[in-house]
């Protein structure tokens, strides 16, 4: 793609535009700093720099632009999180040669291209009858269209012939899930007789589709919905129907909605509720409770009140607390789902709904009252219940505020709860994935560390216990220069600073410094900056910093003259003698007119 869209993006969006979309921002300093997305911490960590338009994280060592942020924690590709960016700053993604958003040959973006061409082949289809079963279900045209809602109909490979009339190879479409091998060798399209749900990734891309049967033509024995299998693009514990619409609803009104199918997403936007995601042919995982907490850290469970409903509640419920969410439950009561809520009694009593939801140890505790009053099966009930969700509970605070609930429930001592919790063992779960690639590190930057350390053990002895020290210190005011550096307005005279840095370290030295990957460099000025920042002394900071590592370097030149000095004098070589008796005078005297204090 054109480097002037990714640079018009830049000049648009500032870091701070699209990191605060994600996290709290405090002012640090020059810098703003925050609890960092990627890794689960106490204290701040992420800072952010305005001026540059980077950020760093020293807990987890991640660090980039706009496009590299988007790209970690929506995790997507860098064409995804241009894409997503574009649109928000209102820039036309154009590619080298002048097209727009045409692909190119990389698989990965072919996979999309197809997919986007069967969401059309399906939405050209959605039949009048199709369209009078969705709006019967109460779905108004707009959503229809906005969702871009289709139809598979009976034929065995309409779109696969569809598809290869288009350029796209059988390769890429059995890839994509959208066809299978039959018989002959043939393709047979996956989705037959089905109202088409598409299903997108963060960036609004299309990935996968979930297919509602529907028709005369379809067989009683197809299962009800249908969705894609597991693709390249498709994953289907990573991935929550309608979170591409949902997340910035999220963050604002600082909660998510929990349904179970797509048209309970979709009558719920329609009333109102944009910040609502539903699963998408699975159960709800660590995975989906990371993706949610990087919008809000509060989650409302609205799934469907038949058993198998109450039971994924129960198990969405245990995931979002052990994935350190404050989780809810609205009970919609007769046994509706959502969308029959909606349908037979409006938006408000969906709204009454959601703004009635109990916290989930609330919820149980009363549901289990009202089924056995008598103590003792509830106190049984509550042990086997109620107290493995507590044990999932992150928070100490609210941890110890259910067990003083229970206790009173219970007539117990709240010492007789905690006891009786942490004796329930912890279910496994699957890690979420929550640092940025590895693709985004850089390939080995310790190997180009190493190189730097090699070139002042030279100048400073291995054997010598300084060099440590040394080193530290000639990194600090290397970091101290590359901020002042990235400054429109320096504190310090950065020509000077750069020339007595290089003449205090060596050439070679200031040389490799320079070399470290840019990653290590923006990690260094922002530790410069997050030091040095609230400095108002810090030209003489950066001389007596510079001056010290001189004197160091050349106190250890002197030993080594010194050293070598008497050796010649040890084997009789006078001539050698005298010329390193001359160095070390100068070496002496150059340390005597520094003055510096250790």
């Amino acid at each position: 793609m054109s480097s002037d869209t990714v640079q018009q993006v830049k000049d648009r969006l500032s870091i701070v535009d699209v990191v605060s979309t994600y996290v709290k921002l405090d002012r640090a300093g020059g810098s703003l700093r925050a609890r960092c997305p990627f890794h689960a911490e106490k204290s701040a960590s992420f800072f952010v720099s305005p001026e540059r338009g980077t950020y760093h994280c020293f807990g987890c060592n991640v660090g980039g632009d706009i496009f590299s942020f988007v790209e970690a924690i929506e995790g997507i590709d860098f064409k995804g999180a241009l894409k997503m960016l574009a649109e928000r700053a209102g820039v036309e993604v154009v590619y080298k040669g002048g097209g727009r958003e045409k692909g190119n040959d990389n698989a990965r973006d072919r996979l999309f291209e197809v997919m986007e061409a069967a969401t059309i082949y399906y939405v050209s289809h959605l039949s009048d009858e199709a369209k009078k079963y969705l709006m019967e279900r109460g779905l108004e045209a707009a959503t229809i269209q906005s969702f871009r809602l289709g139809f598979a109909g009976n034929s065995w490979s309409e779109l696969s012939e569809h598809l290869k009339s288009k350029g796209f190879s059988e390769a890429e479409m059995l890839e994509a899930g959208l066809a299978k091998k039959n018989e002959r060798g043939g393709l047979t399209d996956k989705f037959r007789n089905r109202i088409m749900f598409p299903i997108n990734d963060s960036a609004g891309r299309v990935v996968a589709f979930s297919g509602r049967i529907f028709g005369a033509d379809a067989s009683p024995e197809a299962p009800k919905y249908l969705n894609s299998p597991e693709t390249p693009l498709f994953h289907k514990s990573k991935i929550l129907y309608g979170f591409d619409r949902a997340k910035l609803a999220m963050r604002k009104l600082n909660a998510a909605v929990l349904v179970e199918g797509q048209m309970d997403l979709l009558a719920s936007h329609q009333a109102g509720w944009a910040n609502t995601v539903a699963v998408s042919g699975t159960a709800f995982t660590a995975e989906h409770a990371a993706l949610i907490k990087r919008m809000t850290d509060n989650i409302v469970l609205a799934l469907d009140a038949d058993e198998a409903g109450i039971k994924a509640a129960g198990r969405a419920a245990r995931e979002a607390l052990a994935g350190g969410l404050n989780v809810k439950v609205a009970q919609i009561e007769g046994g509706k789902d959502p969308a029959d809520l909606i349908k037979t009694q409006g938006s408000d009593a969906w709204r009454e709904t959601i703004s009635h939801a109990k916290d989930i140890i609330t919820f149980l505790l009363d549901v289990l009252q009202k089924h056995t009053p008598a103590q003792d099966k509830f106190r049984r009930s509550v042990e086997l219940v109620v107290l493995p969700f507590l044990a999932d509970v992150q928070s100490p605070i609210a941890r110890e505020q259910y067990i003083r609930q229970i206790g009173q429930r219970l007539g117990v001592s709240e010492k007789a709860v905690a006891e009786a919790v942490a004796k329930v063992p912890m279910a496994p779960r699957s890690p979420a994935e929550h640092v940025a690639p590895a693709s985004r590190q850089s390939p080995n930057p310790q190997k180009t560390v190493d190189r730097v350390r090699s070139s002042f053990a030279q100048g400073y002895g291995m054997a010598q216990p300084s060099f440590a020290e040394g080193y530290g210190r000639a990194r600090q005011a290397f970091s101290l220069l590359l901020w002042q550096e990235s400054l429109a307005k320096p504190d310090i005279d950065v020509a000077v600073f750069r020339h007595e840095l290089e003449d205090a370290i060596g050439t070679e030295a200031f040389d490799m410094l320079c070399a470290l990957p840019d990653k290590e460099k923006e990690s260094m000025r922002f530790a410069a900056e997050h030091a040095h920042g609230k400095s108002g002394s810090l030209s003489t900071e950066g001389a007596l910093l510079v001056r010290r590592i001189l004197k160091e370097r050349l106190a250890s030149e002197l030993a080594r003259v010194s050293a070598a000095r008497d050796a010649a004098a040890g084997r009789g070589d006078e001539s050698e003698e005298e010329r390193l008796t001359a160095e070390s005078k100068i070496l002496t005297g150059r340390i005597a007119q520094l003055h510096v204090s250790v």
